[in-house]
């Protein structure tokens, strides 16, 4: 293998000058929010993609496709999330040891029955809504208006997707 190719296998993502009219100091505080974000989505979308496989019941069929739904929609999120972190300069988390120190979400592997495991996903859902608020008050702060209005977005679908969860155990 040549010199070239050995340097570009052994590249390293690392955090970047960047000069776009965002501060050093606020666009890591920033991301700081971000990974936070990345975490919670995270967790919330193998909490769904658990719930997609293993409910059972009457409203198996609806909860299958809804849930599909969802974490199809939160596995793009979650790489435009990752790649917004980069993109304003450090690397984004990608392990689960990484994203369980950031996340508030918690894990319920008790939690077998269906109107249970939609309440997790409500929780879930509700949690990462609140979390993403966090985010887009900093993004603001700092006048990230791409970050703000990404951030913003993924609030409307986790608060769409509560209320469509919550309707199942009404």
């Amino acid at each position: 293998m040549s010199n070239a190719a050995t340097a570009t296998l052994k590249s390293i993502a690392t955090d970047h000058h960047i000069d776009t009219g965002v501060k050093q100091r606020d666009r890591k505080a920033l991301a700081n929010k971000l990974a936070e974000a990345l975490s919670d989505s995270y967790l919330l979308y193998l909490q769904t993609q658990n719930v997609h496989w293993n409910v059972v019941g009457p409203l198996f069929y609806s909860i299958h496709e809804m849930t599909e739904k969802q974490y199809l929609d939160m596995a793009e999120a979650i790489d435009d999330i990752a790649e917004r972190i980069r993109a304003i300069g450090f690397r984004a988390p990608g392990t689960v040891s990484e994203f369980l120190k950031l996340t508030e979400m918690t894990e319920d592997a008790t939690t077998t029955e269906a109107n249970q495991m939609i309440e997790m996903l409500v929780r879930g859902n509700e949690l990462c809504a609140k979390r993403l608020r966090k985010a887009v008050i900093e993004a603001e702060r700092v006048d990230d208006v791409k970050t703000a209005d990404l951030l913003t977005e993924r609030i409307g679908q986790h608060e769409e997707n509560a209320w469509m969860l919550r309707s199942l155990n009404a």
